[in-house]
This record gives C-alpha cells, sequence and structure tokens, in this order.
C-alpha cells in the first residue's frame, strides 16, 4: 500500500479517492461558490460586509460536515440499506438527521462566534430566529447533506462487497476475510451463509467472515455447482451427501462432512434441476 493510492494485482498502483476524500474536495467546491453567491447578495442588498465573512460563514460550514462524514460512514455500516430491508435502515438514518444537525450548528457557532470574537466582534447567529428557529432552518439543508453523504458512503460500501470477479477457467475463489486475502478451491467450499452485512464461507475445517450480499456471491458462483436453498444460505451441491423431506415440507440436507442444513422448500425445484457441468 502506498500513501494515497492502492496497489493492484498486476503490481501496479492506483491512485483512488475514498467517500471521505469525495467529501472535503465537494465540501470546498461548495464552500467557495456559496460563499461569493452570498457576498454578491449582501452586496445587492446594500449592505457593507466585509468579504472574508461570508468566506468565514461557508468554510466553519464545510469543515464541520467533513469531520461529521465518517460518522455517517460508521452508520451506514451499521444500518445499511438492503434490497430486501430499506424501511427500518431508512427511518433510523433520517433519525440521525437530527443529532447531525445538532452538531452541525452548534459546532458552526462555536467556530464562528470564537473568530469573530478574536477581532473583538460579535456573531450574533441565534438572534433573529432564536436557537430553534435557526435549527429548524439549518436541519432542512441538513437532511439532504446527511443523505448525499450517506448515499456516497453506502455506494462505496457496495462496490467493496462485490465479489472479484472469477476468470472463466480459473481453479481458485478469492475472499477477503479481513483485511487477508484468502484464496479457496470452489470443491472446498461446504456452503455460504448469511451473517447480517456479512457471510460466512464454510469449509472442513475453518469459517472465513467476509462483508458482501449473498446475492452477490450466488451470481459469482451459480456457474461453480452452488445452489440457493434458504434465503440465507447457499449450498455447494457436489458436497451433498443426502436430502430428506421434513413434516413441514421443507427440506434436509446432509453434507459430505455429516453436517445438516435445512433448506426452504421455495428452493427445492433448484435441487431437482440437474446440474450442468463446467
Amino acid at each position: 500500500m502506498t500513501s494515497g493510492g492502492q496497489i493492484g494485482t498486476s503490481g501496479e498502483t492506483r491512485t483512488r479517492l475514498g467517500p471521505w476524500g469525495i467529501v472535503a474536495l465537494v465540501g470546498a467546491a461548495v464552500a467557495f461558490v456559496t460563499a461569493s453567491s452570498d457576498l454578491t447578495e449582501i452586496r445587492r442588498a446594500g449592505a457593507d460586509v466585509h468579504w472574508i465573512e461570508p468566506v468565514l460563514w461557508e468554510i466553519t460550514s464545510a469543515i464541520v460536515i467533513v469531520g461529521l462524514a465518517p460518522l455517517v460512514g460508521l452508520a451506514v455500516r451499521r444500518w445499511t440499506p438492503r434490497e430486501d430491508n430499506l424501511l427500518r435502515p431508512g427511518l433510523i438514518h433520517f433519525a440521525l438527521t437530527i443529532p447531525f444537525a445538532a452538531a452541525h450548528v452548534a459546532a458552526i457557532f462555536v467556530l464562528r462566534e470564537s473568530a469573530y470574537w478574536a477581532v473583538g466582534a460579535h456573531y450574533g447567529y441565534f438572534h433573529e430566529d432564536g436557537v430553534l428557529g435557526t435549527f429548524v432552518y439549518e436541519w432542512r439543508k441538513d437532511v439532504l447533506t446527511y443523505a448525499a453523504i450517506a448515499s456516497l458512503y453506502w455506494w462505496f460500501q457496495r462496490r467493496a462487497e462485490q465479489p472479484p470477479a472469477v476468470t472463466p477457467g480459473e481453479s481458485r475463489i478469492e475472499i477477503r476475510d479481513g483485511a487477508t486475502a484468502v484464496f479457496l478451491a470452489p470443491a472446498d467450499l461446504l456452503f455460504l451463509e448469511a451473517a447480517g452485512n456479512y457471510i460466512e464461507f464454510h469449509t472442513a475445517g475453518r469459517t472465513h467472515l467476509v462483508r458482501g450480499t449473498l446475492a452477490a456471491w450466488e451470481a459469482q458462483l451459480a456457474d461453480r455447482g452452488f445452489v440457493r436453498i434458504h434465503r440465507s444460505r447457499l449450498v455447494n451441491r457436489a458436497r451433498i451427501a443426502a436430502i430428506k423431506p421434513t413434516p413441514a415440507g421443507d427440506i434436509e440436507l446432509t453434507l459430505d462432512d455429516d453436517r445438516t442444513l435445512t433448506g426452504s422448500r421455495r428452493y427445492r425445484a433448484a435441487l431437482e434441476t440437474p446440474q450442468v457441468s463446467t
């Protein structure tokens, strides 16, 4: 790993700007544009203001938002919106816009008041609308800011969760167990199981925990003989020793290492489809 870059598999260095870097760049650009617009509008209104004041207002706001961005990223990792689970994470993130806006308002007040105090002046942030009015005004904007930052972190997370592309004819698959790249032969994998935002890769001797989605790995491993038997489970058909129905109409699979798995009746037809060798 090099500073500001990433070593590719072929040895080349690729510079990659992460979500925090993008937030910082966009924040700086927005601060510059907004400050110049503020200055123009204020002077058109006939007010006498030094150009440094709107610059200070927007720079302090940008600094606070950039500082809060990693916390939004942590929230996205903790409550990740999924195709099958959008409502609960969405409501949680909407609720988090309130402390986000509160931290934003409090921090910019301290920064701006300190800067004005240093030159013997007073900022007076809450004089016209009061604390509540100012908070509501900022919160309306911060909802959109939070959503944009959260979407950016979510997009980067989804990219990172995508399994490495499998080259036709390649005999092994690559998984990332933490910071370690692990290469496994598909024949050594017994089954995969979803565990929140992670996937458990079960082999005969070890379980690897990989961040990702079961749907993405299903697409990658379908032509390797893996089939879904449950909404949260994929199994290697070659490692199935026996299949029997349960009284409830589901299925029970016994693997060749004597482990048993439960499959849903919804996916029973997939096991009855003849496997095509590749």
